[in-house]
């Protein structure tokens, strides 16, 4: 962690926050303390990129862990909405499913030393996320409505993304290399 730079850092800060939210989420009574972690790790998903391209600290860990850090972070909130009810299971597996074509996708572009760079749609449904989930882990969750409002846009955007990685690159597929 010593030889780490700012970005990556935070990359891992934002790992590491994730049981804590999950434990504050499921386990106590203290919403906002959940509330704090998620918009705190949250924030650090838009530093560390903003940082790696500011200062040309774009590293092959950075690429491969702020990723992950993010899906871990979204899927286990939506996954911990699932468990107290508060979300249907649907819109959880279909947000993972999305995210799983779509590094598929990236995988399959990598292979052939293609970059297939996020695009505004997953940058848009990223954010849109992150909002819609802290909305739902404050006392407005227990709003029915909010929570199918979030789920809806949660489900819309991902959808649209979905459509805009695939329109945008699915030739990949079919290319013979």
């Amino acid at each position: 962690m010593k030889n780490m730079n700012t970005p990556n850092k935070l990359t891992v800060m934002r790992v590491v926050l994730v049981p804590v939210y999950l434990v504050l989420f499921l386990y106590t009574d203290l919403w906002y303390a959940a509330l704090i972690v998620f918009v705190t790790a949250s924030l650090t998903d838009f530093l560390d990129g903003h940082l790696a391209r500011k200062h040309n600290l774009v590293t092959n860990f950075g690429k491969f862990m702020d990723p992950l850090a993010d899906k871990l972070l979204v899927t286990t909130a939506l996954i911990c909405f699932t468990a107290v009810g508060q979300l249907p299971a649907v819109v959880a597996i279909i947000v993972v499913g999305r995210d799983l074509a779509v590094d598929g996708l990236r995988m399959i572009a990598a292979s052939q030393n293609i970059v297939m760079a996020a695009g505004w749609s997953g940058k848009i449904k990223t954010a849109v996320t992150m909002v819609s989930i802290c909305l739902m882990i404050t006392p407005l969750g227990d709003i029915e409505l909010l929570n199918t409002v979030c789920a809806v846009l949660i489900l819309a955007l991902n959808a649209i993304s979905f459509y805009d990685y695939f329109s945008k690159n699915g030739k990949i597929l079919t290319e013979q290399k």
